[in-house]
């Protein structure tokens, strides 16, 4: 799911394409940019730690619209802070948290959908 760059996006579409990332794939990552050019750090390694387990997740750049996909992402998760994941419409948490998981070794089992 990519969202241009110009578009003129309403509080209420950005909770619809949120929910619908949400609900319609296995793994969704909420991030600064994309898998080609991340804009954060968070960003880069909660998406390197994602592609260590999994071939297949969507990722969403959340820049364009930054402070409604916080509010979206708020209503789901609890949290505002970017990146965040969700594995079968359950959030699981942002960087560290991947991170914590994949050092106890339970990321891949997390992550499996």
């Amino acid at each position: 799911m990519t969202f241009q760059p110009g578009s003129d996006l309403t509080e209420e579409e950005v909770r619809e394409r949120v929910d619908s990332a949400i609900e319609d794939n296995e793994v969704v990552l909420f991030m600064k940019g994309n898998e080609l050019m991340p804009q954060c750090g968070y960003s880069q390694k909660a998406l390197e730690l994602i592609q260590s387990h999994r071939d297949e997740y969507e990722t969403v750049d959340v820049l364009e619209a930054l402070a409604e996909h916080r509010a979206a992402l708020e209503d789901h998760s609890g949290w505002e802070t970017i990146p965040q994941t969700f594995v079968n419409g359950e959030f699981v948490g942002g960087s560290d948290v991947l991170a914590e998981l994949e050092e106890r070794g339970e990321l891949a089992d997390e992550l499996s959908a």
